[in-house]
């Protein structure tokens, strides 16, 4: 008798040991489904959200394209609708629920075109000459040696031959690093492509806390000559030697101010302390500008999303595109 009691308590035992290890997996299946489907449910929100953020974006920069192709003003100031574009995102808070765009425009007339640095083999000095004045800047912090050689090498970079200038670098330099590679020797497909030259750095390139960016001031676009009217304030000083960063504040001041008229080329002579100082002919005009750099952030809640784009104005074409 002890013999069975002891047989039917040994398979109880089993038997609740079986059940509490068959709960033990229904209960984990249980919380990994829970987990799953909260997953699921999280991910399909945060994409809907995502999406309407990038809409939003992409709303800002064909508003932005719209202000462009609106214009009829037969040259560029910074007085005119697109450079006030601050207005146009400030009117965006009443387009979406819970959403807005922030949208910067930029006229790449007003950078140096560095895709006419050189023509074929021929370098076209007076650029040059405005390239390396930027480099030398303060702001940048770079001995004079070192802006040249950053110089000489872009040079290198776009001219059609493998014959090294100054200090710059072709084909043997490159392919001597520990990821190889040749010299493009062709213009430049992107302004990013700056960073494969020799010289350049991230820090230089894409700015820092207390640096500016270099390629903000650069363009692959052009004709080659440079709008006085739009150009950033670095770029001003660099348009001559003798243009002190007190002149080019001048100079900006007198172009924002809508009782003066810019439509000729020699109006900077017409600022206090400039009257002396002479531009190179051909380096800049102030003739309507055709390409655009446009920069526009979603917002909604406290997500955003960035699209950077260059916009043609005519023919209408965008140029380039990117979705951060």
């Amino acid at each position: 008798m002890n013999y069975f009691k002891r047989i039917f308590h040994s398979h109880s035992g089993i038997a609740l040991i079986t059940v509490i290890l068959i709960l033990s997996i229904l209960v984990a299946a249980a919380l990994e489904l829970n987990r799953s489907s909260r997953a699921d449910i999280y991910h399909a929100f945060n994409t809907g959200d995502g999406l309407k953020l990038v809409y939003i974006a992409k709303s800002g920069f064909y508003a932005a394209a719209a202000l462009l192709a609106d214009s009829k003003n037969e040259y560029e100031t910074l007085r005119d609708d697109w450079a006030q574009a601050e207005v146009l995102s400030a009117q965006s808070k009443a387009l979406f629920d819970n959403g807005s765009f922030i949208v910067r425009i930029e006229d790449e007339k007003g950078k140096i075109p560095l895709n006419k640095l050189v023509t074929g083999g021929t370098v076209n000095n007076d650029i040059k000459e405005v390239l390396l004045r930027l480099l030398k800047q303060k702001e940048f912090d770079l001995e004079e040696a070192k802006a040249a050689e950053i110089v000489d090498a872009i040079i290198d970079w776009v001219d059609d031959n493998e014959e090294i200038s100054g200090m710059g670098a072709e084909s043997s330099y490159y392919s001597s690093l520990s990821v190889p590679y040749t010299a493009k020797n062709a213009p430049l497909d992107c302004i990013e492509e700056l960073l494969m030259v020799k010289g350049m750095t991230d820090e230089l390139f894409g700015g820092t806390k207390k640096t500016p960016a270099l390629a903000q001031f650069l363009t692959i676009y052009g004709t080659g000559v440079i709008s006085i009217n739009t150009a950033p304030k670095m770029v001003l000083r660099a348009l001559s030697p003798e243009i002190t960063d007190e002149l080019a504040d001048r100079i900006d001041e007198y172009r924002k101010n809508t009782n003066h008229d810019l439509s000729s080329i020699e109006w900077y002579k017409n600022v206090s302390g400039m009257g002396g100082i002479t531009i190179k002919a051909g380096l800049i005009d102030v003739a309507k500008s055709n390409y655009f750099k446009i920069y526009t952030t979603g917002v909604r809640d406290k997500m955003t999303q960035d699209i950077m784009g260059v916009l043609q104005r005519s023919p209408l074409k965008i140029m380039s595109w990117r979705q951060d």
